[in-house]
């Protein structure tokens, strides 16, 4: 049996176009790579935007394990239903008191548990509680179970995302950053054993912004007037980073940023 686990996390996937490709795309990376886990961020995955339970089912027959959220998580009131009562979806921990849903889950392979938490970073972002005073009594938490933890921090600021980054560092296998759709070059490990990425990218239409159409968001630049986003029709990719995890310490040996088009 393996020492090590293969955790493959994925960037903010775009609507129905993300949906739809990461359906043709996933199982086949999983099996060419060995994955043994996939995390995905669905914050996006609805068309118009926020999560839906039809989105989320998208995602988890693609080969998802788990999905993670963000500041769209409860964009949708008919989701929130479904966010209360599934254990494999979550939204930001550091979300208001009485939002639906968790913060934190635990993903259960049998030979194997693998938890995670998902943040929301607070600068230029709509955070409540400072996501560096939550980590620790969540990590307590998931520690009773398992030393392989995982971080979705879904946040604007490159800045506060690798503050984030260092200050987590042996206290949890890895951070990926999310929110901004556009992948980051510093996949690594960190002294203590953290694998880190500070954005894995997103999931749909490449050429594009942020998944809309390219036209959209220029008018919207030159004029100022805020028309309805449409997501782009180009050919899509997904991207992610694959986190190579000890399975006794949770310590991570390798980070490798990756693109699939």
């Amino acid at each position: 049996m393996a020492e090590t686990v293969k955790i493959l996390c994925i960037g903010d996937v775009v609507r129905k176009q993300g949906c739809d490709f990461l359906m043709q795309a996933l199982p086949k990376f999983k099996k060419e790579n060995s994955i043994d886990v996939c995390i995905v961020n669905g914050e996006n995955s609805a068309n118009g935007d926020g999560m839906l339970k039809s989105s989320c089912e998208n995602i988890f027959a693609a080969g998802a394990d788990f999905i993670t959220g963000g500041d769209h998580s409860l964009r949708r009131r008919e989701f929130f239903d479904y966010l209360d009562n599934s254990a494999s979806v979550i939204r930001p921990a550091n979300y208001g008191e009485g939002a639906p849903g968790c913060g934190y889950g635990i993903i259960d392979k049998g030979a194997y548990k693998v938890g995670v938490i998902n943040l929301l970073g607070t600068v230029w972002t709509d955070g409540f509680g400072s996501p560096f005073n939550v980590i620790d009594g969540i990590c307590s938490e998931i520690k009773k179970e398992t030393d392989i933890i995982i971080v979705d921090f879904h946040a604007e600021a490159t800045s506060e995302k690798k503050a984030f980054g260092y200050f987590a560092d042996g206290k949890v296998s890895a951070v990926f950053g999310t929110h901004t759709h556009v992948q980051t070059s510093d996949a690594c490990v960190l002294e203590g054993g953290t694998g880190y990425i500070t954005d894995v990218g997103m999931t749909g239409p490449e050429e594009s912004v942020l998944g809309i159409k390219k036209e959209i968001i220029i008018r919207k630049f030159c004029t100022g007037f805020t028309t309805m986003f449409e997501p782009a029709d180009t050919p899509c990719f997904f991207q992610g980073c694959v986190f190579t995890v000890d399975r006794k310490s949770g310590r991570c040996s390798e980070a490798k940023a990756v693109t699939v088009r």
